[in-house]
């Protein structure tokens, strides 16, 4: 996106990857109501609501924007249930939460463990796989998002996690969350033996604690700190993570 269209590290975050839709950025409540209309209803549409029998058709579609809207973050099932009308019962819910995914749309993590049972009995982490899912449903604009740091590290937050999972594909590598009370690394990729645990400091609050923990119980390969001082986001959205190994 930078080559193609000039753009630097921040609209990148903001914008996304979507080269069709790059030409409306100047005027971004246009590139909201296209990436909304043309992108966002398109592929629930065609990708998942036509290959797929959806009993709640818009139970998934609201569930798909709640997904976006909270890239980044852990939402339990009971408390995605009381954000949604007619949620229906967690089995529906947990059902079409893999949904977007198969649409490369949405993806729900799982916390990363040593057993599989508990990896799937697991509160998700959603992450958009493109940062444009995230931005065009928020009501701010780029600049004023800017200036709220808060607001802007759940962008930034959000951008790095769409980078090893859209990676995750060509590289064989799943990527998990962790989290254990208070402590927490964001993102978990395991490559077979292999783990790395990464945490992204870009709050003013920050546990640090998180990959200590994660160091102690599982012993992984390496552990990545993303911020200003070790390694800056920028800098790792240049890097195959595959190398981080």
């Amino acid at each position: 996106m930078s080559s193609a269209f000039g753009w630097d590290e921040n609209k990148y975050a903001w914008f996304g990857a979507y080269p069709v839709s790059a030409g409306l950025a100047e005027d971004e409540n246009r590139w909201k109501s296209y990436v909304r209309d043309s992108i966002i209803e398109t592929s629930i549409s065609k990708d998942v609501l036509m290959l797929t029998r959806i009993d709640k058709p818009a139970l998934l579609e609201n569930l798909f924007e709640l997904g976006c809207t909270y890239s980044g973050q852990i939402l339990s099932l009971n408390k995605i249930k009381g954000q949604l009308h007619d949620a229906g019962n967690t089995t529906t819910l947990s059902n079409y939460l893999g949904l977007p995914d198969t649409a490369g749309l949405l993806k729900s993590l799982e916390k990363y463990s040593s057993t599989q049972i508990r990896k799937r009995s697991s509160s998700p982490k959603f992450q958009v796989y493109n940062n444009a899912l995230l931005s065009a449903l928020q009501p701010k604009h780029l600049l004023e998002t800017l200036n709220n740091p808060s607001e802007w590290g759940r962008i930034i937050e959000s951008a790095i996690g769409s980078y090893p999972i859209n990676q995750s594909f060509k590289e064989n590598y799943s990527v998990f969350y962790w989290r254990e009370r208070n402590d927490e690394a964001d993102f978990v990729l395991e490559n077979q033996s292999q783990t790395i645990a990464i945490e992204v400091k870009s709050t003013i609050v920050v546990n640090k604690k998180g990959l200590s923990s994660f160091r102690n119980r599982y012993n992984p390969s390496a552990t990545y700190i993303i911020d200003n001082k070790n390694l800056p986001w920028q800098e790792f959205l240049t890097i195959n993570p595959s190398e981080l190994f």
